[in-house]
């Protein structure tokens, strides 16, 4: 339905296979993880599959085979097992960050103070170092200590509260919009604008990643919006949560869907076009009093034909209509296999993003089994097998 010049592609290198190693955007960089869920490692990956030299410290088997495994998260860098209640290890951890640009950490707040790897004690032996924390309600305030998950935090930003139908629950957008996009998108830009400063200044900082910050801020052009009155606090009715008839998801007769987005004048006309309708027959595009009787109207016409009948419909109308594909539909979706979405180079997965033409990102490594990658991770950081021998002799690697 779109090519890779309408959809935003460009002639920017695609990332390499495994076995290929190029310097990425992030190469040179160093970063210690502290191994946690959701969020962090997912930032991780990210920082490694720009390039930087990720180093992922989490409890499992030194002896592990590298072969690859099912979680893509913990792609493109060695892990390596790790005891962090083990004086050796802890210790490791210390001497590790001498040569670390950058340290993540998702713990509850106070957990690695009390492991004794908190920033004052990872300064003192590298005080230029970034010490970056990802949680869900941040350092501070009444609700640093509670456990959540996703939903609770997109609860208190306020960012769940918008979406879903009019009348109906509001919906958890599975856990993108906490965990990924306020969470480890937000951490990533933290990591790098810290380390800029640290650059300038010759000392490091915390950076304080939360998701209820990150997802709060998500909704800077919703507030605008309310602000100025032209967003309403019920869900359905407005015109990016499924209130107008040309921002909607139809269901097709062979029960699947389509997704529409036809905001602008021009693509709304499109549209129109493609659903055998003219202006004359619809009323005007934003007569808000009206939209719901638009949309049964256009939610019948759209279930008199297949969601792949109607993709060749709007094959060459311009009026942002695109199937609903699957997670494993898109894999195979011809714009995706053309412009090397994903990869099957080992499990399926997205390729990194974004792109860039003259030092790619790639996926630097499989995902492998947790402690899988302590010897080679180590000795790449400097830790020599004399200090591996003795590691494993104190029980440091659990």
């Amino acid at each position: 339905m779109c090519s890779a010049t309408t959809c935003g592609g460009t002639n920017a290198t695609r990332g390499p296979t495994y076995t290929e190693r190029v310097a990425g955007p992030l190469d040179g960089l160093k970063v210690l993880e502290l191994a946690g869920l959701g969020a962090s490692p997912f930032a991780c990956m990210m920082l490694a599959d720009l390039g930087a030299d990720v180093l992922r410290l989490e409890r499992g088997d030194p002896d592990a085979p590298a072969s690859a495994t099912w979680d893509v998260l913990n792609r493109s860098r060695d892990s390596v097992a790790l005891d962090l209640k083990n004086p050796a290890g802890r210790d490791l951890v210390l001497d590790l960050a001498v040569r670390a640009d950058a340290l993540v950490e998702g713990f509850r707040p106070g957990v690695a103070e009390r492991l004794g790897l908190g920033p004052a004690q990872c300064w003192e032996r590298n005080p230029r170092l970034v010490y970056a924390r990802m949680t869900g309600f941040g350092q501070s305030g009444p609700l640093a200590a509670r456990a959540g998950h996703d939903i609770n935090y997109l609860a208190i930003s306020g960012a769940l509260w918008p979406i879903g139908r009019v009348g109906e629950r509001p919906v958890p957008p599975l856990n993108l919009v906490g965990d990924f996009g306020g969470g480890a998108l937000f951490l990533v830009v933290g990591v790098l604008a810290a380390l800029q400063a640290a650059r300038v200044t010759g000392t490091g900082q915390v950076v304080d990643a939360s998701m209820v910050d990150g997802s709060a801020l998500l909704l800077a052009m919703t507030h605008s919006f309310l602000n100025v009155g032209y967003w309403k606090e019920e869900r359905g009715v407005n015109i990016l949560d499924t209130g107008a008839p040309f921002y909607e998801v139809y269901e097709t007769s062979d029960h699947r869907f389509v997704a529409v987005g036809a905001i602008e004048s021009k693509f709304y006309e499109a549209l129109l076009t493609g659903l055998g309708l003219t202006s004359d027959e619809v009323p005007p595009q934003m007569d808000r009093g009206r939209w719901p009787e638009v949309k049964q109207r256009f939610a019948a016409i759209f279930a008199a034909k297949s969601r792949d009948e109607w993709e060749e419909v709007f094959a060459d109308l311009d009026a942002c209509v695109t199937p609903v594909l699957s997670p494993r539909e898109a894999a195979a979706h011809p714009y995706n296999v053309a412009r090397e979405v994903f990869t099957s180079d080992g499990p399926v997965q997205p390729n990194p993003a974004p792109r860039f033409s003259a030092t790619p990102a790639a996926i630097r490594q499989p995902p492998r089994p947790a402690g899988s990658g302590t010897s080679s991770g180590l000795e790449r950081w400097g830790v020599d097998a004399t200090r591996v021998a003795s590691l494993r002799d104190a029980g440091a690697f659990g």
